[in-house]
């Protein structure tokens, strides 16, 4: 969904909690990326992660991924139908496609990645004949909180 689909685009606490990983992840020289896994029906967090790519010597390992994997071991499953995924970027191709065999029931997402981006952008992987699960996508939600936090990242390394 494109941005203004959102009635209220204000930060959620699960988005803030995003936000919280991404500086988190920023704070130990990773891209500021956050992401956090909720049951809606409670309101219970299962899941948080920031990327940690460089830590882990993985690629892989972005927030989306480490924390869908997160949830599905505390879960002890290997899907999550029901659940919502919180991210403060826009997921790569990868992450949308853990996001589709995960089962994730919505993603909300803080910043549009016009570059990196598959979700709105780029493969658009949930527009795909080929993706077996798609979930409801909202953006834009703390937009700007989490655009700022990799404008500093990336220009304190520049």
């Amino acid at each position: 969904m494109s941005p203004g689909d959102i009635p209220s685009p204000a930060p959620t606490p699960a988005m803030r909690q995003a936000l919280a990983e991404a500086e988190a992840a920023g704070q130990r020289g990773e891209v500021p990326v956050g992401a956090v896994i909720v049951d809606p029906a409670t309101g219970a967090v299962v899941a948080a992660a920031g990327n940690r790519t460089e830590e882990l010597a993985d690629p892989t390992a972005h927030a989306e991924v480490l924390a869908i994997r997160a949830a599905c071991a505390v879960l002890g499953a290997p899907r999550l139908p029901g659940l919502d995924l919180y991210v403060t970027l826009e997921p790569c191709a990868m992450c949308a496609a853990a996001i589709s065999f995960a089962r994730l029931r919505r993603v909300y997402f803080g910043a549009y990645d016009p570059k990196g981006g598959g979700v709105d952008h780029g493969p658009r992987f949930f527009t795909r004949t080929t993706c077996h699960h798609a979930p409801d996508v909202y953006g834009g939600i703390a937009e700007r909180e989490a655009a700022d936090l990799l404008r500093r990242f990336f220009r304190e390394r520049r």
